[in-house]
């Protein structure tokens, strides 16, 4: 990877299930480089799996060394004994990126499929398929979770950047541009 590439490690945390997916980013490339998930199980208590994921995404982060953290944010749904088990496992992922000095960004559900697959609302089997199809892969990503972590790590790079002053916004997609029409980005 040339000082112009990103290596980017796409998180979707999960207390059962933690999806994982590494890119490498050289301009408008993407390259696959590794995605799966790291499973403490449903059956461990809530610290030995924190525990399991903090190791699980330590030994990640030794292994492939990427510059930027990119992790799903919470979604609120109608359990909050669920939200906070999430946000426990968010917060072992962050923490991990902020000791490793990473570039950490965090991205709602909604964004990522707006990005990915251009609806909000996209389905599992539409982002798996998207992601299959932007990182020229031979088949869907599997688990689901897996590909939701890549696809996590593929809106980092789609997302907009910054615009200077006076200038144009180009190179948007046409999903980022509805984004912005409606003052989402």
């Amino acid at each position: 990877m040339s000082a112009e590439g990103t290596r980017i490690l796409g998180v979707d945390p999960g207390t059962i299930i933690t999806g994982y997916g590494v890119i490498d980013a050289q301009g408008s490339a993407l390259r696959h480089v590794a995605s799966g998930v790291i499973s403490p199980g449903r059956d461990a208590a809530m610290p030995e799996r924190l525990a399991h994921i903090h190791r699980g995404i330590e030994e990640l982060i030794g292994r492939y060394r990427p510059h930027v953290l990119a992790v799903e944010e919470a979604f609120y749904g109608e359990n909050p004994k669920t939200a906070i088990k999430l946000g426990q496992a968010r917060g072992v992922v962050l923490v991990l990126g902020a000791l490793h000095d990473l570039v950490v960004a965090e991205y709602s559900p909604r964004f990522v499929k707006q990005a990915i697959v251009g609806v909000g609302a996209a389905t599992k089997e539409q982002v798996q398929y998207m992601v299959a199809r932007i990182l020229s892969l031979a088949d869907p990503p599997e688990p689901a979770d897996a590909a939701d972590a890549l696809a996590v790590a593929i809106c980092h790079v789609l997302r907009p950047r910054e615009v200077e002053p006076g200038r144009q916004s180009r190179g948007l997609t046409k999903a980022q541009r509805q984004l912005r029409e409606h003052g989402i980005l």
